[in-house]
């Protein structure tokens, strides 16, 4: 397991790799693109498998839909693409660390969140040609899930938007520290489980379930409530992801020594696993 300052490397070399992407900008945006479905395809096997939890009014819907949409930032941190959540912690350790500047952070940290943004929607047209959220239990969830949402004041938004990516950017940190694919899987699964099943919000996931009914999903939802979710939520994950895990570990961790990033250069740790 890498130490803490060595953690702190490895993500600042994360940075620096972002920002070096977006000087091709279509590879850039097919990344981010790939990661905005990635994430759609953990809700709708989160609405498909506990559709039928819901449909009974079960108490363990929470925790199946938890289970299963923890495969989507599986994929995404295991496949390699650029996520918006675990950017908002990567960027600002990079640019603490000096190693981007604060612009080039923010930049990347737009590109990223509209890149997902344009995956998301795309995978969602498709999905409504697909039909599998026309009827059943499956649209009852969704549609539950959704008016869930836009029900949701704007401070409730941005505080479980804060705490989803408390937990998001937990597990792509630990992630970075271990040397095991088995055991960032392991670490992944229980993060990604924690902030479901506690009913906390991700920006990237609400893309996907927004633009099903903003598409013609059949539930009335409209651009408004779509902006202010992605304005408070966003923020939120934002918060959550660079100052609770980014900021606070930079500076347990300290300024860190030469040897360290020497010893996270050796660890092999690529940047496609650090989403």
């Amino acid at each position: 397991m890498l130490t803490l300052p060595q953690t702190v490397d490895v993500h600042s070399h994360a940075a620096a790799h972002k920002v070096e992407l977006l000087r091709t900008p279509s590879r850039f945006l097919v990344s981010a693109m790939l990661a905005g479905m990635w994430i759609g395809v953990g809700d709708v096997l989160m609405w498909s498998a506990g559709g039928a939890f819901f449909a009974q009014d079960n108490p363990a819907t929470k925790l199946v839909a938890g289970s299963v949409f923890a495969a989507a930032l599986t994929i995404v941190v295991f496949a390699g693409s650029e996520l918006a959540t675990s950017a908002m912690m990567i960027l600002p350790i990079g640019a603490l660390r000096g190693a981007i500047s604060w612009t080039r952070a923010g930049g990347a940290l737009l590109a990223v969140f509209f890149g997902n943004m344009i995956g998301s929607f795309a995978f969602a047209w498709v999905m409504i040609q697909t039909g599998v959220l026309k009827s059943g239990a499956a649209h009852d969830f969704w549609a539950s899930y959704l008016a869930g949402k836009i029900e949701h004041t704007p401070a409730e938004l941005f505080w479980r938007g804060v705490m989803c990516n408390v937990l998001v950017s937990c597990a792509v940190w630990a992630a970075a520290r271990l040397k095991s694919e088995a055991g960032r899987a392991i670490i992944i699964f229980w993060c990604v489980l924690g902030f479901v099943a506690s009913g906390f919000e991700h920006v990237v996931a609400n893309m996907t379930t927004f633009a099903i009914g903003l598409l013609g999903g059949g539930v009335d939802v409209t651009w408004g409530d779509f902006g202010i979710n992605m304005l408070t939520v966003g923020l939120g994950n934002l918060v959550g992801g660079g100052i609770v895990i980014g900021f606070a570990y930079a500076y347990v961790a300290g300024k860190g020594r030469r040897q360290d990033a020497t010893a996270a250069a050796d660890a092999h740790v690529s940047e496609d696993v650090l989403a």
